[in-house]
């Protein structure tokens, strides 16, 4: 099968584009041939919360990726999606997680679909964004008109797909695979090594980009509790601001945590994030909302305890006492958990269960799930791609 995956990769950096760098080595691993469309502008500096956008690592060497996409230029829209409706790849995977990027992937889709052969099928991370600004849905129905079918990583897009009234195209659900690309499992001393960070204290870690809804300020509040304090342990804050980082230094001094708290808040390179992972007893994702997680899948594969909210589609993926803890997204359910599982000694328990239950993760399940969407798509009349109804 003849296969473009387009969104973020090389030289674009963040788990959106190790993803999809990792999707094109499932296909090729399957037998098929796949390039990677990514955007040779993703946001304008505007609009862009981080320090850049761009890897400072080498790219990678075994992957095909073209950079030619700018989602604010019509034009780069028109370009790929002519070219794309050219080469009649039998397969596009749109990876589609925010409105912004309604206009231009849903431009290239409906270009393509015009060959009448190639099926475009979208890996929706998100089709109600976290952070919900005007004109969300017309700009997200735009695209999700322009597909054949969708992949969901977590049940509640899937139903999200359903009320925004596109549940009579072909979907189906699939867990985020584990994200197995970032080095073998390390011992923790070596990772406490690797850190610098002394073995005699125990280590909590929350992982990623710091924005609103991930629930940072939350974990702030739990980690002031008294009972937390009394304890040889220190939280790890791994990650680059997305938004000002005035507000949870505030509560750091409110709380005098400062003693206690472990900044490495500029970017992580791909090559440290073991180091992190492997460093931490327990994995905090303190989130107000979310849909799924791609900071579950790295601690999936490095078998670490972890500790998420009941919010989205979060805890689908987690088996409370199994691998860890489902609380709800609150300081005092947050510092109860974290106290149990200090007190009763639960690492060796929740890394054996975290162990057994990351074998159902695999790429192939999500390659194969987006061939069968496309297959199932086949059947179904393919609307004209310039008359859809987009709302």
């Amino acid at each position: 099968m003849k296969v473009v995956i387009i969104g973020p990769a090389y030289p674009l950096r963040g788990g959106l584009a190790t993803y999809n760098e990792r999707l094109a080595r499932a296909f090729t691993e399957a037998g098929d041939t796949v390039r990677i469309v990514t955007f040779s502008l993703q946001y304008p500096d505007f609009l862009f919360p981080g320090q850049t956008q761009f890897s400072t690592e080498p790219g990678p060497t075994d992957l095909a990726i073209e950079v030619s996409l700018n989602s604010v230029n019509p034009l780069s829209w028109w370009r790929v999606g002519r070219k794309l409706r050219t080469e009649r790849p039998d397969l596009v995977v749109f990876r589609f997680w925010l409105p912004f990027m309604g206009p231009a992937l849903g431009t290239v889709a409906r270009l393509v679909r015009g060959n009448k052969h190639t099926r475009v099928v979208a890996i929706t991370d998100n089709v109600i964004p976290h952070e919900k600004r005007p004109g969300d849905g017309p700009l997200t129905r735009y695209f999700l008109s322009a597909c054949d079918g969708f992949v969901t990583m977590s049940r509640s897009v899937l139903e999200d797909l359903k009320r925004m009234g596109f549940g009579q195209k072909p979907a189906l659900y699939r867990p985020h695979p584990l994200y197995d690309n970032f080095g073998p499992i390390k011992s923790k001393s070596e990772a406490l090594a690797a850190l610098g960070l002394p073995a005699t204290s125990g280590y909590l870690l929350f992982f990623g980009f710091i924005r609103a809804y991930k629930g940072l300020d939350v974990l702030l509040e739990a980690f002031a509790d008294a009972r937390i304090a009394a304890l040889p342990v220190k939280l790890i804050i791994a990650g680059e601001f997305y938004e000002d980082a005035a507000p949870y230094e505030a509560i750091i001094e409110d709380y005098k945590l400062e003693g206690r708290i472990i900044r490495a808040t500029d970017f992580i390179p791909n090559e440290k994030v073991a180091d992190y992972f492997c460093a931490a007893d327990l994995i905090m994702q303190p989130y107000k909302n979310a849909t799924q997680s791609g900071v579950s899948q790295i601690a999936y594969h490095f078998e670490r305890p972890m500790l998420v909210t009941d919010v989205g589609g979060l805890a689908e993926l987690i088996p409370d006492g199994v691998v860890g803890y489902v609380v709800p997204p609150a300081p005092a359910a947050i510092a109860d958990a974290v106290v149990d599982f200090y007190a009763n000694q639960r690492e060796v328990a929740f890394a054996a269960g975290a162990r057994e239950e990351k074998k159902q993760f695999s790429w192939p399940l999500m390659v194969s799930a987006l061939k069968e969407v496309a297959k199932r798509s086949v059947s179904l009349p393919q609307q004209s791609v310039y008359n859809e109804h987009a709302s």
